[in-house]
């Protein structure tokens, strides 16, 4: 029998989505995965294309771990990295395509091929960005402003700044009781997070106090706080918020010392949440030594892939807590995370964004998971259960670049 062996690697693109990077694996029995991550596109794509392919291509695309081991070698960040950058997001991307053609080649959701379901559902809660934030802003992005379009019916970005009270109110109607905003990023502009005046804590935490008298303690709220603020004003934030019962408090100091953010996590009884933004099993054990976060946070496309964030779940549940996958990035990793949240015990919720699942998420591919009353079911399919539309690939402006043999 021929050996099967990977013989394509494309990276896709489009400027409607000026931040994200799409990857396609195809390997000779003519089974494909997809992956995806963002921030830098150009250089990851470079990464992927000079880098990775010349490791990957003639490979036999089964060897998911020697292939994860090597890529991070390949690419010449390994295990030394602990902020997020564009070598664990190439990296990211491409595992995540392996994985996708795997479960593909053997006819099995990826969930299963993670183990299995360790429940039939997982809750959700709803990050109130907009339609055009993060990843699929069209320029810069200043902390705190927003980019309001009022015609349409998810802004949530602009409802918790406004009028935080009826948008819990909004989201419970649907089945959703658990929500996430950041009403104190605006403020960090002024002095680099170095000082938060009290007038500026009065009004970020007013917010809070709109849910609270709107729906009671009906709706979870998570503080993100995107890693902004020194420690003092950090801890002075949370001493604000304290009195509403906020869910978790998110990143709130730079990932650079986790003496400081365990410091932190012993400033207050409100469960620290942590982080997005570090990559690798490196660079989270030292955050689960010290004890420096109550909830583990990663995402799949830029911690290394589904690989590693299964071995980081895993770890986390080492020390009893719970993890979090996030997403902010687009419907590919969404549809990863819901997988690893459903297969891992330990998998307390799982993130996601209602502006982004009912607009620009759709155009990109043909199925997204099953969302009701506050929970996502497993995807259908095998795989990770979904595919890029036809009309996204065969767009005019996608650009698709490809190495192959």
């Amino acid at each position: 029998m021929k050996k099967n062996i990977i013989i394509r690697i494309e990276t896709i693109s489009n400027p409607e989505y000026p931040q994200i990077v799409w990857t396609k694996i195809y390997d000779s029995l003519g089974n494909f995965g997809i992956g995806e991550t963002s921030f830098s596109p150009e250089t990851v794509q470079k990464k992927i294309h000079e880098d990775i392919a010349s490791y990957l291509i003639g490979k036999d695309p089964d060897n998911l771990n020697m292939h994860w081991d090597s890529i991070t070698k390949t690419v010449g960040s390994g295990a030394k990295s602990r902020a997020r950058g564009v070598d664990f997001s190439a990296v990211s991307a491409i595992d995540m395509a392996l994985w996708d053609l795997y479960s593909k080649k053997i006819n099995q959701p990826l969930y299963q091929v993670l183990g299995g379901l360790s429940r039939e559902k997982i809750r959700i809660y709803n990050t109130c960005a907009g339609y055009s934030y993060g990843v699929n802003l069209k320029g810069k992005y200043k902390p705190g402003e927003i980019d309001y379009k009022p015609d349409n019916p998810y802004e949530d970005y602009h409802a918790f700044m406004t009028d935080a009270g009826s948008l819990a109110d909004d989201l419970l109607s649907s089945g959703i009781t658990a929500m996430k905003i950041w009403p104190f990023d605006k403020y960090s502009v002024d002095n680099n997070g170095q000082f938060i005046s009290s007038t500026q804590l009065e009004e970020g935490t007013e917010p809070f106090i709109r849910i609270r008298e709107k729906v009671g303690n009906k709706m979870d709220i998570m503080c993100e706080m995107h890693s902004l603020w020194n420690l003092s004003s950090a801890v002075r934030i949370a001493k604000s918020v304290e009195p509403t019962k906020p869910f978790w408090f998110e990143d709130p100091i730079p990932m650079d010392n986790i003496d400081a953010l365990a410091e932190f996590r012993k400033s207050t009884h409100i469960a620290t949440t942590a982080s997005e933004i570090v990559t690798s099993r490196w660079g989270f054990r030292e955050m689960f030594e010290k004890q420096a976060m109550s909830i583990c946070m990663f995402d799949i496309s830029w911690v290394g892939g589904i690989s590693e964030a299964k071995r980081i779940a895993d770890m986390a549940h080492t020390y009893h807590m719970p993890a979090a996958p996030h997403d902010c990035v687009g419907p590919v990793t969404l549809m990863f995370s819901v997988h690893l949240s459903l297969s891992a015990p330990n998998a307390l919720i799982q993130e996601t964004v209602r502006a982004y699942n009912n607009s620009w998420y759709g155009d990109i591919v043909e199925s997204l998971p099953i969302i009701k009353n506050g929970f996502a079911y497993p995807p259908e399919g095998y795989g990770v259960g979904t595919n890029f539309l036809d009309g996204f690939i065969n767009h005019h402006e996608t650009k698709i670049i490809k190495t192959e043999i």
